[in-house]
């Protein structure tokens, strides 16, 4: 069934866990993603620095992008985000604050997840247009970062650490303010299998919602 949404707030509301497919294949690319929609994963994304990464892409666009938000990571060029929207992805990720790319995604009318190590970089990519803004690398800052940013941000500014998170990070970075969460190989390293990735996602969706049901008690 389609799960279409119009803005990434929709999709992170389905599920947060953003899955990182950093290596996969295209041969193995529909099986993974299979596994990870089991899993109840919606959001997926695809590095650049993948073996044929637009290969990957427009399988995951095609045989799920009805139900899934399919995506590239590790853009480092506005000229990159042509070949992503062309392949059939909608989401554009980079690792770095480069404006450029962001107004790139968004004259093609896709999703912009920049990456930000610091305030500066934070508000310029807000104010480009992003319409998330991704802490990388997480693990280095903690989640004690994102709570003293998350009080200075605009409060519907959406804040997505990568890097580092597992199972047992992820309960901190939400009572941090997290609003999702890119998982790489917590998740997929190159080499496993479907059921293994299935297994992995599951721990980390099972962990938001044991967290969001704590939560509301």
């Amino acid at each position: 069934m389609a799960i279409e949404s119009s803005d990434l707030r929709g999709w992170i509301s389905r599920c947060p866990v953003i899955a990182i497919l950093r290596g996969i294949r295209p041969d193995e690319a529909e099986f993974i993603g299979d596994a990870l929609e089991e899993a109840g994963v919606t959001i997926v994304e695809v590095p650049l620095n993948s073996p044929d990464p637009f290969q990957s892409i427009g399988t995951l666009a095609r045989v799920f992008g009805d139900r899934m938000l399919i995506g590239a990571g590790t853009l480092t060029d506005p000229a990159q985000v042509t070949e992503v929207a062309r392949a059939g992805g909608r989401l554009i990720v980079t690792p770095h604050a480069e404006l450029s790319i962001i107004r790139a995604a968004k004259q093609a009318g896709l999703f912009a997840v920049p990456g930000f190590f610091n305030p500066t970089e934070a508000f310029a990519l807000l104010k480009a247009g992003a319409d998330a803004i991704k802490l990388f690398p997480a693990e280095v800052v903690g989640p004690s970062m994102l709570k003293a940013l998350k009080a200075v941000l605009p409060k519907d500014a959406l804040v997505i650490p990568v890097g580092g998170i597992d199972k047992q990070s992820i309960a901190a970075w939400m009572a941090a303010g997290a609003n999702g969460f890119g998982a790489g190989s917590s998740i997929y390293r190159p080499g496993d299998d479907a059921k293994t990735v299935k297994q992995k996602a599951k721990v980390l969706v099972d962990a938001v919602r044991t967290f969001n049901d704590i939560d509301r008690l």
